[in-house]
């Protein structure tokens, strides 16, 4: 049985800034997409375009710049309408509050979905071209996220076996039982691994929108499973079938990711991607 080391939340304190590492894992989080995506043009279909198809550096330059917005708005709003929408009625201020906490990964991934459709849009691209070159990308960033909730000490999982030799027991919980460390499965799973079968997957050349299907089913299998090790949000515990808020907005995740590739197939995503 392990005990959380209770890390410092502060990486470097100069004077009255406080720099913490959980910014500093979103700055690794936009560094490696920004690697990874240069790395995707590399491959095809990307690469074999030229003209106004073309892509370049600036494209993924852009497309982070969208992204970081998508995420940090459609995050806080994910969160204040999905876990916490009577209290945020009540209390629309505290919305603009990002700085107390609360974000909603499913709330991100909508506000990148609305980003990545307005930058296609604006270049006139299509939508799922975009959306394929992102999705190998992304993976890392969500490990880089799970490493922040760790030394953060927060997310922690649900009791796990007195005997398990990784169970963790994290002081802040309130209790002394050893823990599933989730934040570290989440790593593995929907970082680590995600990561590894979506990229080798995209490096093939695929319809359009498969890259993209494949990614929402991938993430959303691996987070469904995962969520049973975590535990719940204390203000909504497990809700209907036993399922926590975090599986239930999984489901129609997979289903969308699911259509989209059954979509692909069938060729109605003309071309390869």
């Amino acid at each position: 049985m392990l005990t959380y080391p209770q890390i410092d939340p502060v990486a470097l304190q100069i004077g009255p800034l406080s720099v913490h590492w959980y910014g500093l894992t979103y700055l690794a989080a936009f560094g490696l997409f920004m690697l990874l995506g240069l790395r995707r043009l590399q491959h095809q279909p990307y690469a074999a375009m030229t003209g106004e198809r073309a892509w370049a550096r600036r494209d993924i330059e852009d497309i982070l710049f969208y992204g970081v917005l998508g995420v940090v708005l459609g995050g806080r709003l994910g969160y204040c309408l999905f876990y916490k929408p009577l209290h945020y009625l009540s209390h629309p201020l505290e919305i603009l509050q990002i700085w107390t906490g609360g974000m909603s990964f499913h709330g991100g991934l909508l506000g990148v979905i609305v980003a990545l459709i307005w930058y296609a849009r604006s270049r006139h691209r299509p939508w799922l071209e975009v959306t394929d070159l992102v999705a190998p990308c992304v993976p890392t960033g969500l490990a880089a996220g799970r490493v922040g909730n760790f030394i953060n000490g927060e997310l922690w999982g649900r009791f796990s076996p007195t005997d398990l030799p990784w169970g963790m027991v994290f002081p802040q919980s309130g209790s002394l039982l050893p823990r599933h460390p989730s934040q570290v499965y989440q790593f593995l799973l929907e970082g680590l691994l995600l990561f590894v079968l979506l990229w080798l997957y995209a490096r093939q050349p695929r319809r359009l929108g498969e890259v993209s299907g494949a990614f929402l089913v991938g993430y959303g299998v691996l987070r469904f499973t995962a969520e049973y090790f975590r535990e719940p949000d204390a203000f909504l515990g497990l809700l209907s079938l036993g399922m926590s808020m975090g599986q239930w907005l999984c489901v129609p995740m997979v289903l969308a990711g699911a259509l989209i590739w059954a979509w692909a197939q069938r060729g109605a995503g003309a071309g390869r991607a």
